[in-house]
């Protein structure tokens, strides 16, 4: 089943409770509109904690850097 919500005149969107409870979102959460083609995805911006150790085992040589750029 799909869920569905209506822009309001003041352009807010309340994101149905199938979803929010679904996504596991809360209130006071940060999200990021991310523009995709004529649609928009709509993600939650992650915690700093979060975000520990997401570069494990990348190789620190060979890399592209800015100086590769003209």
């Amino acid at each position: 089943m799909t869920a569905t919500a209506t822009l309001s005149s003041k352009f807010q969107i309340s994101v149905p409770k199938s979803v929010r409870e679904e996504q596991h979102w809360q209130a006071g959460q940060e999200f990021v509109f991310i523009p995709k083609g004529k649609g928009v995805l709509l993600m939650p911006v992650p915690e700093l904690a979060q975000l520990a150790g997401i570069a494990k085992g990348a190789r620190k040589e060979d890399y592209r850097d800015r100086a590769d750029r003209f």
